[in-house]
């Protein structure tokens, strides 16, 4: 004998998933794509746009800075424009941009990323400060006083 109950409770879990929606906005696919290229050895950052800038001196927080979504049917175009550290290889770093954000949107959305274009917007040639090992004035007034 067959169990009515069994077949029940998988019938309902099918027709859930085939009445209900997902609507993924252009700007959650953009934040995604966004911290993938970030996370990439080589990437200085995003390049964003004036509105972006604009914003950002108003004191707001722009995560999909620097992405163009176009979203048709279940297919994604992602536009990038990134600043890359000077000396590293260019064509290598866009690859790795293109792969990395290729399989984290489709991963994390299910849609079906066609091209993921990369223009390099400039070069970060500003070095990290590497701090001193000279005492500085504040240190060497310390130690007197102890």
């Amino acid at each position: 004998m067959v169990d009515i109950m069994a077949v029940e409770e998988t019938n309902i879990n099918t027709t859930i998933d085939r009445d209900g929606n997902v609507c993924i906005s252009n700007d959650v696919v953009a934040t995604i794509a966004s911290i993938a290229a970030k996370s990439i050895d080589g990437v200085a950052g995003m390049f964003g746009s004036i509105t972006g800038g604009f914003a950002e001196l108003l004191g707001k927080k722009n995560p999909s800075k620097g992405v163009k979504v176009a979203i048709t049917d279940r297919e994604v175009k992602i536009d990038m424009f990134v600043i890359v550290e000077y000396g590293v290889k260019i064509p290598d770093v866009a690859w790795e941009i293109q792969e990395k954000t290729k399989n984290e949107v489709e991963a994390m959305t299910g849609l079906n990323v066609v091209a993921v274009n990369v223009n390099i917007e400039g070069v970060n040639t500003a070095k990290k400060e590497e701090p001193s090992e000279e005492p500085t004035q504040e240190m060497a007034e310390e130690t007197t006083e102890e």
